[in-house]
């Protein structure tokens, strides 16, 4: 309600009719005419400028006011004064909680999120028509998008951003912009993130909010900086001006109300809403008091905002800020926040189309408009041609730089033009926003995953740059454009300092600063080769001259210097080694034939021919620490670390010195890149030079040489590699694999090509495939990898803990390997198959290893109170001590086949000791060791890894005379094994396996035929296994569904092969039908699968349909039943996903377990509800009854006795077995302190249980509870409500 008291006066008259008495208004209604003394006369009100009492528009009239809606969009509210939304969807909020974006109806009815798992969400903004979602990620530093139905999640925008803060779309001319608080830039972008350009860039301090208005071209923003404000420009970047400068602080979001142009905006400090015309005339208050406000919309006549302290989304009226609410409360971070609905972006009709929105205003890159009138422009230092519609396909002449996270381009169009200095405006200057300057702004490269880049070369023949990345180890490339990323090298770089492009041989070379190494590989990053390796301390920045075949590298190491050598990597030899201390960047004047370079310590820029004669300096002592190196043309260029900068002069002179970019933290390396029209040709260009496989350029009369990848020798043609190294070392070092060739005379690991190692404890070769057998004990996997390492295939990926020791039988075709954590030995095919427990009970087994030709296996145990190395035969039997004496810390273990003998390594006695197989002349080979762990020999070697020097080693492994370090600085250096391994010898087993259904394995007598663990063999017929148990478990585990049989000891969990396994919460089994029934928390499906054929599962009932907690089979009737605790209902539904129904919907809490009992015809269930309790009915939901509800906490398994007819369940919070009579009569607590049982079964005479908290299945005698034993320990039972164990009963069910 208005109340105004004016000195006026009122009375009855009409408009210009005298007046005489005071007047007190009290609402609008009074409000038609003012009353003036002298000459008391009645004066109409303008009751629109005065109290804003419309939505919209609002047309004074005489003696009164007349409110109206934008037509077709909104329409009048039957108050008058007020207009809603005329479109027929309902309106949304989409807001961003930093790690997810949700959305929320104005009525609350619905609330989901449309995206989940972000990192830090900040800013988001939408392409209604498009439904797309945008937004900004600060802690990825992207730019994402997002289709509305949470599909097609990506990243636009990459590269080049420190802090992308806000984010706005201009639906009408499809672009989006973007600010960034670092950078300081404000940018646009089509709306898959191309023809990205830097929009403005001067005299932005902490950019926050943005908002487009794509019908008058306007952008608009708020800073926080010192001189807090409200900005606007056109969307060209043009026209910017300041709208509100005034009383502001912490301007955080900005929003606009279209139809009446008038901007909203939060600031944190002043806890206020305010708001203001576009132009920032009429300013006003709108809402005072607020706790801290972030971010503002507005729909229809409610502004609604996220509070950071309040943890809310709160609304309230626009014109007045009065009945304000809060609409949604305990939000964990409340960020930005948008109204979604037509209306907040009208569609412009095709007929409406003008400028940049009517095919991008026949522009061939970007579109952008301004107050009247648009233009075209270009992305990335392209260039507009003369048409000013077209731009270059890519740039011909440009400076490119690294720059801390990003690879940046300038042009040098300016230069070819006038050949005269200019400046160029960088992210923190204060240039003019001029468009001479906008040309000149440095760009970001759009190239993802850019860490820490230092140096860089182009290939202008694709239009490629390479450079590397000292933070992520690598060497990269990628298009000008972004595209065609990828990394060249990914292993074995420690601070890949410098990089070249041989842009005539086609190769790239680059210096590591951390290995001390020259490299040279293909353009691909294929057939690396190792060139220069003596003498190297510290090699930083290297160059190439193709002309003459020469490479040439700066190194600052204690004796700082210049080197040069061939292509090729022969004749290396200093150039420059006095007056140097940080030689930085090279760079080669090819038409001169000059070398120049440039000293951080000395201040200098020097040159001198390139064989190191007639130095003379260009700049000295007058830099500040200059890094970076390029020349053009008649230019010298240089980056600066301490004064931030880019610098030009005269190449020549040094004269003419002229600032290029400013204020530009970290820049390193500086290249030209420029196309030329002449063509280069070598010897390498005809059938690759004759070689195999390098060909690389070289001043040696041929002009070229064939050199080979490391570790692999030049056969005697000097033409042709060998196909691999004859004699190397390979071993496992944590996370990754290495080579050491033996052939060459240097000794260079080679890190084989395997990605996403995590723990590589041991390895074994199989040498008939030259395959590696490696296991990774935090994945719990085995791998079988390519002899080149190029392919990893997983052969045991369930059902182990910790691996840390692996052995392969190459002539048997077996492997075999112990782990720590399930105490025990185990052997299976090759490919993983047909698995077999050797073992159990052991303390703490690490190597293994066998000797075919004895048929002997043999094993350390690294127990505490009795080490040892224990020996048996290859199928398990005759077990027995060979070593406990003297012996602390078994670690590695190999064999000698032509010694016989038997070499482990000891890491607390600190030496290396043999012993014959037979158990006699033990004797120490080495001893001082501070740390050995693998062993292996070769010929009269012997090799070993210490994880204290982080070294690898050989000795004379008869006498252990002539030690020596073969590589050092291996930190985590492991298993190691020599190449090539013994001989394959004849295979007792035969062409046929022996005859054996299953496993054949080898024994001194010949060979034994074994079943895997948990088959038995056929009656009669003990080379022949049953195909599968007759009672086991199965069981479901985090990734994997798994079977115990019970036939035979040991009682040994197996996982089935059962694909795209992701987190089986609850298991059933129809026997008759042979199908397997399990839900899947991750997915929230009921899937199914034959246990005849367990490769092709399928799902009954789709995900999102429901969210399956714990399910039940009726094998009588042929149908499922499940709990769902989320939607609070138990459903059914045929076998297949049919006909699917809820049956109890009302007063159920949280139900869990379900069971049934077909021929009695009752259906059983739990709920965890206050108070929790255990239910029944028929089978079709009715009559309903409690049966158990006293003494219950957290009931969770359930399952029944056909025969007794009990039900039996488990209570994880009394940590209790208990079971009753169907009717919840004569409870009995069975089995007591169970720490938090779970899944719960019944076969025969036991009872079956799953533990969370011990992580084990039990058994006991399902009557007295008595006899209580850990059938499996240490398996990961799976972590969701519901039944973990089912048995396949055979017959035993009542049926």
């Amino acid at each position: 309600m208005f109340r105004l008291h004016l000195s006026l006066f009122r009375v009855p008259f009409r408009y210009g009719e005298a007046c005489t008495q005071p007047l007190t208004f009290t609402s609008l209604s009074w409000l038609s005419y003012l009353c003036f003394p002298l000459p008391f006369r009645c004066v109409d009100v303008d009751e629109c400028s005065l109290f804003r009492p419309c939505s919209q528009t609002c047309e004074n009239v005489v003696g009164g006011f007349n409110c109206s809606c934008i037509p077709d969009y909104y329409e009048l509210r039957p108050d008058h004064l007020t207009c809603k939304a005329a479109s027929p969807p309902p309106a949304y909020l989409i807001f961003s909680s930093r790690v997810e974006i949700r959305l929320i109806s104005l009525d609350r009815r619905n609330y989901s999120s449309i995206v989940e798992g972000l990192q830090n969400a900040i800013s988001i903004d939408f392409h209604y028509e498009h439904r797309i979602i945008y937004w900004s990620d600060v802690t990825l530093d992207v730019i994402m998008r997002v289709f509305m139905n949470g599909t097609g999640e990506m990243a636009i925008v990459r590269g080049g951003l420190r802090m992308p803060s806000g984010v706005g779309v201009d639906w009408v001319n499809d672009h989006v912009y973007w600010l960034d608080g670092i950078t300081m830039r404000i940018e646009v972008a089509n709306l898959d993130g191309s023809c990205r350009r830097p929009l403005i860039w001067s005299n932005l301090e902490k950019p926050r909010g943005l908002l487009v208005h794509p019908h008058k071209n306007l952008l608009i923003w708020t800073d926080w900086g010192s001189n807090p404000r409200i900005e606007r420009a056109y969307l060209d970047g043009s026209g910017r001006q300041v709208v509100i400068e005034e009383g502001l602080h912490w301007p955080n979001g900005i929003t606009l109300d279209y139809p009446t142009e008038t901007l909203y905006w939060v600031d944190a400090k002043e806890h206020v809403i305010e708001a203001a015309h576009i132009d920032g005339t009429n300013r006003r208050t709108i809402l005072e008091g607020l706790r801290h406000p972030f971010a503002i919309t507005v729909f229809e006549d409610t502004l609604y905002w996220t509070d950071w302290l309040t943890r809310s989304i709160e609304k309230a009226d626009k014109r007045n800020g009065q009945s304000q609410t809060t609409l949604q409360g305990r939000l964990s971070l409340p960020m930005d926040i948008r109204s979604l609905h037509p209306t907040r972006q009208p569609r412009i009709l095709n007929s409406e189309r003008r400028g940049c929105s009517l095919r991008n205003g026949a522009c061939s890159h970007l579109c952008l408009s301004s107050k009247d009138s648009y233009a075209c422009y270009c992305p990335h230092g392209l260039i507009l041609g003369p048409d000013r519609r077209t731009c270059s396909e890519r740039p011909d002449h440009t400076l490119i730089f690294a720059q801390r996270k990003s690879l940046r381009m300038i042009s040098l169009e300016d230069i070819l033009e006038n050949n005269t200095a200019f400046t160029i405006a960088s992210a923190s200057s204060t240039a003019n926003t001029s468009d001479t300057a906008q040309v000149r702004i440095d760009t970001v490269l759009p190239v993802n995953n850019v860490q820490a880049p230092v140096a860089l070369d182009p290939y202008t023949k694709e239009d490629l740059i390479f450079w590397t990345d000292i933070k992520a180890k690598t060497i990269s490339r990628a298009h000008l454009n972004g595209s065609r990323h990828i990394t060249v090298v990914g292993s074995g770089l420690e601070m890949p300092a410098g990089v070249a492009v041989d842009w005539v041989g086609h190769k790239l070379y680059w210096t590591d600063a951390g290995t001390n190494r020259v490299e040279v590989a293909n353009l691909d990053g294929s057939m690396r080769c190792l060139l220069v390796w003596r003498g190297l301390d510290k090699p930083r920045d290297i160059v190439v001259d193709p002309q003459d075949g020469y490479m040439f590298w700066t190194d600052w190491g204690k004796q700082a210097k210049i080197e040069q050598a061939g292509m090729d990597g022969e004749n290396p030899r200093v150039l420059v080694s006095t007056n140097l201390k940080w030689p930085n960047g090279l760079a080669i004047d090819h038409s001169r034939r000059l070398l120049y370079w440039l000293d951080a310590s000395t201040k200098s820029i020097e040159m001198a021919k390139l064989d190191g004669t007639q130095r003379r300096a260009l700049i000295s002592g007058e830099l500040d620490h200059p890094f970076g190196l390029a020349l053009w043309r008649n230019l010298v260029f240089w980056t600066d670390w301490d004064t931030k900068s880019m610098y030009m002069a005269d190449k020549e002179t040094g004269a003419n010195r002229q600032t290029i970019v400013q204020g530009l933290k970290d820049m390193m390396e500086v290249k030209v890149f420029e196309r030329s029209n002449t063509t280069n040709s070598s010897v390498c260009d005809i059938k690759n030079g004759g070689c195999s496989h390098l060909c690389l350029l070289s001043p040696s009369a041929l002009g070229r040489k064939c050199a080979c990848p490391t570790g692999v020798k030049l056969k005697p043609d000097r033409l042709t590699c060998y196909d691999g190294p004859e004699k190397a070392l390979v071993f496992a070092r944590r996370q990754d694999v290495r080579l050491v060739s033996l052939d060459t005379p240097y000794r260079v690991d080679v890190i084989l090509p395997l990605q996403g190692l995590q723990h590589a404890v041991a390895l074994d070769i199989d040498v008939v495939t030259g395959d590696i057998f490696l296991p990774d004990s935090a994945a719990a996997i085995i791998f079988r990898v390519s002899h080149k390492g190029q392919v990893a295939t997983p052969v045991v990926t369930s059902a182990i803990k910790t691996v840390e020791g692996i052995a392969v039988d190459a002539t048997g075709r077996k492997m075999y390997w112990t782990d720590l954590v399930m105490q025990s030995v185990e052997v299976s095919e090759l490919d993983g198959t047909h698995r077999r427990v050797l073992f159990t009970g052991l303390n703490r087994p690490r190597a293994i290893t066998t000797h075919y030709p004895s048929g002997r296996l043999f094993w350390t145990d690294w127990d505490e109170q009795y080490p040892r190395i224990e020996t048996a035969d290859m199928d398990g039997n005759n077990r027995m001590v060979l070593v406990d004496t003297d012996v602390a810390w078994p670690n590695g273990l190999t064999v000698d086949w032509q010694d016989l003998e038997l070499y482990w390594t000891d890491a607390k006695a600190n030496v290396i000791e043999a012993i014959g197989l037979d158990g006699l002349n033990r004797r120490r080979v080495i001893t001082g060791l501070p740390h050995p762990y693998g062993v292996s020999t070769q010929g009269r070697w012997l090799y070993w890894t210490d994880w204290e020097t982080k070294s690898l080693n050989r000795t004379l492994k008869r006498s252990g005379r002539s030690p020596s370090t073969i590589r050092e600085g291996l930190a985590g250096i492991m298993d190691v094994k020599a190449l090539p391994g013994p001989d394959v010898v004849s295979n007792a087993c035969g062409t046929n396996n022996g005859g054996c259904s299953h496993l054949c394995l080898r024994q001194p007598n010949g060979f034994t035929c074994a079943c895997p663990t948990g088959l038995k063999t056929v009656e009669g017929n003990p080379s022949r296994c049953e195909n599968e148990p007759q009672d086991y478990l199965i069981y479901g585990a985090k990734g994997t569904l798994g079977r115990i049989s019970l036939d035979v000891e040991p009682l040994w969990e197996f996982p089935l092969p059962i694909p795209a396994t992701s987190h089986p919460i609850s298991v059933d089994v129809h026997y008759e039908k042979r199908l397997l029934f399990y839900a899947e928390a991750d997915l929230q499906v009921i899937r199914v699968v034959s246990l005849r054929n367990l490769s092709y599962p399928w799902s009954v009932l789709s995900p999102g349909y429901t969210t399956p907690d714990n399910l039940a089979v009726d094998w009588v009737a042929d149908n499922i039943y499940w709990t769902d605790s989320l939607r609070r209902v138990v459903e059914v539904a045929r076998l297949d996903g049919s006909s699917a129904k809820v049956i109890i919907n009302n007063s159920l809490d949280s139900p869990r377990a379900v069971a049934v009992f077909p021929s009695e015809g009752l259906l059983f269930w739990t709920d965890w509800g206050k108070p929790s309790k255990i239910e029944r009915s028929y089978l079709d939901g009715s009559a309903r009854k409690t049966i158990v509800d006293r003494n219950v906490g957290w009931p969770n398994g359930l399952a029944i006795d056909y025969e007794a007819k009990k039900i039996y369940w488990n209570d994880a919070k009394g940590d209790t077995i208990d079971c009753s009579d169907l009717d919840g009569g004569n409870v009995v607590t069975l089995i007591q302190e169970v720490p938090h049982p779970f899944g719960l079964t019944l076969l025969g005479q036991h009872i079956y249980w799953t533990d969370w908290k011990k992580a084990t299945i039990e058994r006991a005698e399902k009557t007295t509870g008595h006899n209580r034993r850990v059938v499996r320990s240490t398996i990961e039972v799976s972590a969701g409500e519901g039944r973990a164990v089912k048995c396949n009963e055979g017959g035993g069910r009542a049926d």
